[in-house]
């Protein structure tokens, strides 16, 4: 009998628990009582202003594309993404609550475009031993 594979999210506080329902996975970001910041992650003081008076926060699983570029050539290192290399477009998307998140853009790359009405979208990568819930942004059709 195999064990069942740890599920586990690609950072520590990015990702809203628990991980099983990708379907009510988000972004999740920090709120300061203080000086209203949003910061990207839960986070135990207020990245702006160091207060520790903040408060988790749900992030809005849909946003904007605010820039991008098109990632053509294999990435150094220890490249994770599809084998053989794909281009794949990087966009730094805009969420409502004013925080800017860079994220793969799902998609043909050559079909982007700033200002396109993106969604959040999780999920897995199974290396054999864990899943790790990743994501990026996929193109809501009009």
């Amino acid at each position: 009998m195999n064990p069942a594979k740890i599920r586990v999210a690609i950072q520590p506080g990015l990702l809203s628990e628990p991980l099983g329902d990708l379907s009510a996975v988000r972004l999740m970001g920090t709120r300061c009582r203080i000086c209203g910041e949003v910061g990207l992650g839960t986070n135990p003081l207020c990245l702006n202003c160091g207060s520790d008076q903040v408060a988790p926060l749900r992030l809005s699983s849909e946003g904007e594309i605010w820039t991008y570029t098109v990632v053509r050539h294999k990435p150094p290192g220890n490249y994770r993404g599809p084998e053989p290399f794909q281009p794949f477009a990087l966009g730094l998307i805009e969420l409502p609550e004013g925080l800017r998140v860079m994220a793969p853009l799902a998609g043909d790359p050559d079909a982007v475009a700033i200002g396109r009405h993106v969604r959040f979208h999780p999920f897995v990568r199974d290396d054999g031993e864990r899943q790790t819930v990743s994501f990026d942004f996929e193109h809501v059709a009009n």
